[in-house]
C-alpha cells in the first residue's frame, strides 16, 4: 500500500480549502502507514488520495459554516487484517466519534493523545495484541460512553476511575488484569459488566451490590474471586444474566436473589458455595439455565 507517497501528497496540499482536511488525514494515514506491513492485495479498500473513499471511513460535512471540506466522523475497520500500533496523530480527527479496530493485530496501547478526542463515545480495540498496563487515557476521554478492551493482553490492576465514568457497558474481559476489584465498582451505571477469564482476586466489593437497576448482564466467570455473593442483588430487578462460575466464592445463595424476576441464566458452578438451595429460585419464572454443579450445595428446601 502506497502510504507513503500518500502521506507526501497529503503534506503538500497548503490551498486553505484543502489544509484542514490534509491535516486531519494525515493522522489516519500515519496510522495506516504503520499498518502497511501487511500485504497490499490482503488490505481492501484502503488505497488511494481520497480517504473518505476507503472502506469502514465515513465523512460528514462539519457542523459550523467555517469550511465545507468533509471531516472524517467515525473509523469502522473491524476485520480489516492490520497490524502495527495507534499512533498520537490520530488525536488530530477531533470531530471522530467512534473508532472501531476489533479483530486485527493492533499491539502496544493507547496514546497520551487520546485523551484530546473531545467527541469521542465508542472504543473499540477487543480481539487484538494490545498489552501492558490498563490504558488510563482512556479515562480522560470526556464524552466516551463505551469501552471494549476484550481479547488482549493487558494486565494489572483496573483503575476505580473507570466504574465513575458514565459508560453503557465495561468490557474487559479475556485479559490478564489482576489485583482486587475497586471498592468503586458499584458506582458505574452500566447494563453490562464483564470481568471474565481475568485474574482477579478477593471479594466482591460491598457497593456492588446496590448498582443500579439497569444492569442486565454481570460475568465474573473464571477469575480467583472469593467472599459470598452480596445480598444487595435485590435491587438488580433487570438482571437477565449472572455468571460467577469458576471462582472460590463461599456461603449460602442469598434469598434475596428472588428479586431477579428477569433473570435467565444462573451459573454458580464451580465455587465453594454451600447450604440448602432456597425454593425461591424455583419461583424465578423466567429462568432458562441454572448451573450449580461442583459445589457443597444440597437440594431443594
Amino acid at each position: 500500500m502506497e502510504t507513503s507517497w500518500l502521506l507526501a501528497f497529503l503534506l503538500l496540499q497548503t490551498a486553505a480549502t484543502k489544509a484542514v482536511f490534509s491535516v486531519l488525514v494525515v493522522a489516519l494515514v500515519l496510522t495506516l502507514e504503520v499498518a502497511a506491513a501487511v500485504e497490499e492485495e490482503e488490505v481492501v479498500g484502503l488505497v488511494g488520495s481520497n480517504v473518505c473513499s476507503y472502506n469502514g471511513v465515513f465523512c460528514a460535512n462539519p457542523q459550523d459554516d467555517s469550511t465545507t471540506v468533509p471531516i472524517i466522523a467515525d473509523i469502522d475497520l473491524n476485520h480489516a487484517n492490520l497490524q502495527g500500533t495507534l499512533v498520537k496523530e490520530l488525536s488530530l480527527l477531533i470531530e471522530m466519534s467512534l473508532l472501531h479496530l476489533n479483530s486485527n493485530r493492533f499491539t502496544s496501547t493507547v496514546p497520551d493523545t487520546f485523551k484530546d478526542l473531545s467527541s469521542f463515545t465508542e472504543l473499540d480495540l477487543s480481539n487484538n495484541r494490545f498489552s501492558g498496563p490498563f490504558p488510563t487515557p482512556t479515562l480522560y476521554i470526556p464524552n466516551l460512553l463505551h469501552l471494549d478492551l476484550r481479547f488482549n493482553i493487558f494486565l494489572g490492576s483496573v483503575p476505580k476511575d473507570l466504574f465513575n465514568k458514565r459508560l453503557g457497558a465495561i468490557f474487559l474481559n479475556n485479559n490478564q488484569f489482576d489485583g482486587q476489584l475497586p471498592s468503586d465498582l458499584g458506582n458505574s451505571p452500566d447494563s453490562v459488566m464483564n470481568l471474565a477469564n481475568n485474574k482477579f482476586s478477593g471479594e466482591i466489593p460491598f457497593s456492588f451490590g446496590y448498582m443500579g437497576p439497569k444492569l442486565k448482564e454481570v460475568l465474573f466467570l473464571n477469575n480467583q474471586l472469593t467472599g459470598c455473593i452480596l445480598k444487595g442483588v435485590k435491587l438488580w430487578q433487570d438482571l437477565q444474566v449472572l455468571d460467577v462460575s469458576f471462582n472460590s466464592l463461599m456461603g449460602h445463595l442469598p434469598d434475596s436473589m428472588s428479586c431477579s424476576a428477569e433473570i435467565e441464566v444462573l451459573n454458580l458452578g464451580y465455587n465453594k458455595l454451600s447450604g440448602v438451595l432456597p425454593d425461591l429460585v424455583c419461583s424465578l419464572k423466567n429462568l432458562l439455565n441454572l448451573i450449580v454443579a461442583t459445589n457443597f450445595c444440597s437440594g431443594f428446601s
